[in-house]
């Protein structure tokens, strides 16, 4: 099994000089696929290759299977009663010893992985031709903002990250330039939209894929269990076909993110997460 310190500075080191913040590459296009044609990608099969940038590229990810299933907790969760009033959350869904080893193996903060694994076990129930494995999401967790770490930034025990994570402003300053459309209500910046919370939605995509993942009736981009949950659906909406092949795989990350160095990165990312169990 690779070090996971190991391969945190591997996966920086080859863009620590060049690439833009978590979640601002130099194109963001939220909902623009690029041509499959441009890029090669077998996850599982082989390695990730972009056509003609081969030579100019860091090396492809290791081989290993695209998706990747936690095991359901042995029970379901309980249903809130009067004296929590705790509501049903995804975090809950996951068995909580394979978080906590998973979490340890992969030097994943614990509170986010199981939001990832709880999103993937629920979007396997409801939409199970996804195929949409907790080691994808987590993978764009990492990259965009080092699971809600970003910053001295933290999750609290809701998943709620303090301070809240807001990126640079979308001002076509090197990034795509998106006035504001949601007067600043989840990004305090009322003249351009900015990416949110630990998953890094930009306000025009929450608005459409604003998920309830932790049952308190609120959608959050900085709570982590919306945020995965929002995310899940977001992947699977970008493609009609399984994420367990690879070329459609390609197209839901190209369309979280179309720049080729942020696809490679989630998927050096995603293929470390899956060897973990």
């Amino acid at each position: 099994m690779t070090d996971p310190d190991e391969f945190e500075r591997m996966l920086h080191a080859s863009h620590a000089d060049t690439l833009p913040p978590p979640g601002i590459p130099p194109a963001h296009h939220p909902h623009l696929l690029p041509a499959i044609s441009a890029v090669a990608a077998i996850l599982g099969i082989a390695t990730l290759l972009v056509a003609g940038l081969a030579a100019v590229l860091p090396p492809p990810p290791t081989p290993v299977a695209a998706t990747a299933e936690p095991p359901p907790a042995a029970a379901a969760p309980p249903a809130p009663s009067a004296a929590t009033s705790r509501p049903i959350s995804i975090a809950d869904l996951a068995d909580d010893d394979w978080v906590q080893r998973t979490a340890a193996a992969g030097s994943i903060p614990p509170r986010a992985l199981a939001a990832y694994a709880g999103a993937a076990l629920a979007i396997r129930a409801q939409n199970p031709g996804c195929g949409l494995g907790w080691n994808t999401l987590a993978a764009i967790g990492h990259v965009e903002s080092e699971h809600g770490t970003i910053n001295d930034t933290a999750l609290d025990d809701t998943g709620t990250a303090h301070p809240r994570i807001i990126g640079i402003p979308l001002d076509g300053n090197g990034v795509d330039a998106i006035a504001d459309s949601d007067t600043g209500d989840l990004d305090g910046d009322t003249r351009w939209d900015r990416a949110v919370g630990p998953m890094q939605f930009i306000p025009t995509t929450w608005t459409v894929f604003a998920a309830d993942g932790n049952g308190d009736g609120r959608t959050d981009p900085q709570q982590i269990d919306d945020a995965a949950l929002s995310a899940g659906h977001y992947l699977c909406a970008a493609t009609d076909g399984s994420l367990r092949d690879p070329q459609h795989w390609i197209l839901a990350i190209s369309a979280y993110n179309s720049a080729i160095d942020y696809n490679n990165r989630v998927a050096a990312s995603a293929s470390f997460y899956a060897t973990l169990g």
